[in-house]
């Protein structure tokens, strides 16, 4: 049986708050190690603020040195100027793992909440509570944070060769295609709580 030793590091992307996490993986077993946002003034220019992403991730992946960094792709909104300057900010957090030799990997925001919630229209705060309700004492008051080790988990369990945490019974739902609520979701599935 191999070993499996891996550091990987969850990012959120963002202009002005970029969240971002840190996971262990050893033989299979998630440890959240840290999350944290980093907050850049809204008011410089747009190219500044991007050359702060790339300084001050830098720093977190001389810190942590992970092997894999796993970012949430772009998503498509109405406002066009806010997605070129997130997609740039994507870009630049690419270019940061890549001229370290990391490899990046990208998942879409709903692929990363199914991973988490089982629902990929859960809203932030159901995965907040859920990762809360997975790993207790690892929280934070920006959810930025929590999405970035959602990033983190997904990219595990995508890349893992084992099947995802299991989401429901496969049962057909009685409640016409809603779900039935947390209290549900937890008790067929006792696995993904700690």
């Amino acid at each position: 049986m191999t070993l499996i030793d891996k550091v990987i590091l969850g990012v959120d992307p963002g202009t002005v708050v970029m969240g971002y996490s840190i996971i262990h993986i050893v033989n299979g077993e998630i440890k959240p190690i840290t999350l944290d946002v980093l907050k850049f003034n809204s008011k410089l220019d747009h190219y500044t603020r991007l050359a702060s992403i790339f300084n001050e991730l830098s720093k977190v992946v001389e810190l942590y040195k992970p092997d894999e960094m796993a970012l949430e792709a772009p998503f498509f909104g109405k406002n066009v100027q806010s997605m070129l300057k997130l997609g740039r900010a994507q870009g630049v957090c690419m270019a940061t793992a890549l001229s370290k030799q990391i490899p990046v990997f990208e998942y879409s925001p709903r692929l990363i909440k199914k991973s988490i919630v089982g629902n990929g229209n859960a809203s932030k705060e159901q995965v907040s509570s859920m990762l809360q309700a997975m790993y207790p004492g690892v929280e934070h008051k920006y959810l930025d944070a929590s999405d970035a080790l959602a990033v983190a988990i997904c990219h595990h369990h995508q890349n893992s060769g084992l099947p995802s945490p299991k989401h429901g019974t496969g049962k057909k739902s009685t409640t016409k295609g809603k779900s039935a609520g947390w209290s549900t979701f937890i008790q067929q599935n006792p696995e993904r709580l700690k």
